[in-house]
C-alpha cells in the first residue's frame, strides 16, 4: 500500500511542477490518527495544540493540511458529522457523502477549497483531516486529495 501511495503521490507532485514527491506519514499519539502526504508540498508545521489531538502543516502558497482525532463525546454519527459540518459559518458544501462509519466533505470555505474526511474508529474515536488550498490552485491541489484522504487511519 505504501509502493501505491508513493507512486500516486510522485505522479500527482510531478505533474504541478515539484521535483519529488517524498512522502510523510504523520501519526498522532494521542488517538493513533495517521496520515500520508507529501512533505516538500506541506513543508511548515505548526505548533502543536496543548491538548495534543493533532497538527497542522502549511505550504508556501497557501495550502494547508491538519490530521487530528477527538473522542467522539456526542455519539456522532457520519449523518450529524455531515449536518455539523455544513453549518459550519462561511462554509459552503458542494459535496457531501457518507458510508458506514465516514464522511466526507467538500466546498468553500472563507474563500478556500476545502475537503474534509472523517472516520469515526471501533473504539468511538473520530480520525480526520481537512486540506485547504486557494481556488486558484485546484489543478495542483485536486489530484493530491483523493491519495492524501485514502491514508486516512486510525489505529
Amino acid at each position: 500500500m505504501r509502493a501505491f501511495l508513493l507512486s500516486i503521490f510522485m505522479g500527482a507532485v510531478l505533474g504541478t511542477g515539484a521535483a519529488l514527491a517524498e512522502p510523510f506519514t504523520y501519526t498522532n499519539e494521542r488517538f493513533g490518527t495517521s496520515a500520508t502526504f507529501p512533505h516538500e508540498i506541506f513543508t511548515e508545521q505548526q505548533e502543536p495544540p496543548e491538548n495534543g489531538d493533532g497538527l497542522r502543516w502549511l505550504s508556501k502558497d497557501g495550502a494547508e493540511i491538519a490530521i487530528y482525532g477527538s473522542y467522539n463525546v456526542m455519539d456522532d454519527t457520519p449523518k450529524s458529522l455531515e449536518a455539523s459540518g455544513k453549518a459550519l459559518p462561511g462554509r459552503t458544501v458542494t459535496y457531501a457523502k457518507t458510508g458506514r462509519n465516514w464522511v466526507v466533505l467538500s466546498g468553500f470555505e472563507d474563500g478556500k477549497v476545502f475537503y474534509q474526511r472523517q472516520v469515526i474508529g471501533p473504539t468511538d474515536i473520530i480520525h480526520g483531516l481537512q486540506i485547504t488550498y486557494p481556488k486558484a490552485l485546484k489543478a495542483k491541489y485536486d489530484p493530491l486529495v483523493g491519495a492524501i484522504a485514502a491514508s486516512l487511519r486510525g489505529p
